[in-house]
């Protein structure tokens, strides 16, 4: 969090925007303030779905396309029984508050839904399949009435608008300013950057919409952005907390600290089997450590007199 809301491109160029500091100070900790509860009741939300479909049968595939692709197999009928006796048995172990039942049951529930997919997947002529991004979707289509439905579809679209110019144009900004000014274009007029900038802009978009065809395959998509984020924020936080909190620390140490903490990064990725949310834990306690040694290493060795 402290990395997002605090270092990262798309959000700080927001504060920038700010017509005084003041206004700027304010923006970050009406975020700071805001973040916590609203992404309570996110998680929240999504806990409370789950719960609900311990008590109503979920459909055996939320992709609604796709359940009707499966209805027409030879083999939906015996993976609607299936599927059935599961859920019912699953409800049962709830009722009875027996939790070593109930994730006995979750598991034989969830092996059946993956059978579901599979079939899915052969019949759509796809390589896998999965519909974990579309459970809050068909819930608020089949439960909520039509007018909460249009406010939380326009609130989703809201959401996607706002996250995506912010992280297209922060995108072309960096672009902008720390690759092409400073390397492949130096000293032109303002203009010439304008237009540099909203060609950037739609380079990544187009980027952006590329990526999308890919994202049906990673599964949860909150999941998936959290994992690939983790493998940079932790270090990204590292080297500001080096830069407010250690001012003797050069550039040198800086980057061979970022380069350590990435380093740290990926070797627990590979080696263990520790959540990816503690890499942002181990991000800047590497960067901060190799930093200051090789800080305090180049200032030993430096000449003096």
């Amino acid at each position: 969090m402290l990395s997002y809301f605090g270092c990262d491109q798309s959000q700080v160029q927001r504060y920038l925007t700010g017509r005084n500091e003041e206004q700027s100070k304010l923006s970050l900790l009406f975020n700071a303030v805001a973040k916590i509860p609203m992404q309570f009741l996110i998680l929240l939300t999504g806990v409370m779905v789950l719960v609900f479909h311990v008590w109503v049968k979920p459909p055996i595939l939320f992709h609604q396309g796709a359940e009707a692709t499966i209805r027409s197999s030879p083999a939906f009928s015996s993976l609607s029984a299936r599927y059935d006796a599961a859920f019912e048995a699953r409800k049962a172990a709830a009722s009875a508050n027996n939790l070593a039942a109930f994730r006995a049951e979750q598991r034989k529930f969830e092996t059946v839904r993956k059978d579901a997919q599979k079939e899915a997947a052969r019949l759509r002529g796809e390589t896998s399949f999965n519909d974990t991004n579309y459970i809050f979707l068909r819930f608020v289509i089949a439960y909520l009435p039509a007018g909460i439905t249009g406010l939380i579809m326009a609130a989703i679209f809201a959401a996607a608008m706002s996250t995506i110019s912010a992280e297209v144009n922060s995108l072309a900004t960096v672009t902008v300013i720390d690759v092409y000014r400073r390397f492949i274009r130096q000293g032109r007029p303002d203009r010439h950057y304008l237009l540099a900038s909203r060609v950037f802009t739609a380079f990544w978009g187009f980027v952006a919409v590329v990526m999308a065809e890919f994202a049906a395959g990673l599964g949860s998509l909150v999941e998936a952005v959290n994992l690939v984020g983790s493998y940079f924020y932790g270090a990204l936080l590292g080297v500001f907390i080096l830069a407010f909190f250690f001012p003797r620390v050069a550039g040198t140490g800086a980057f061979v600290g970022i380069l350590a903490g990435e380093a740290v990064i990926v070797m627990a990725s590979w080696l263990t089997d520790i959540s990816f949310l503690w890499f942002n834990v181990l991000g800047p306690l590497a960067v901060v450590l190799a930093g200051l040694a090789v800080s305090a290493l180049t200032r030993r060795e430096a000449p003096t007199g």
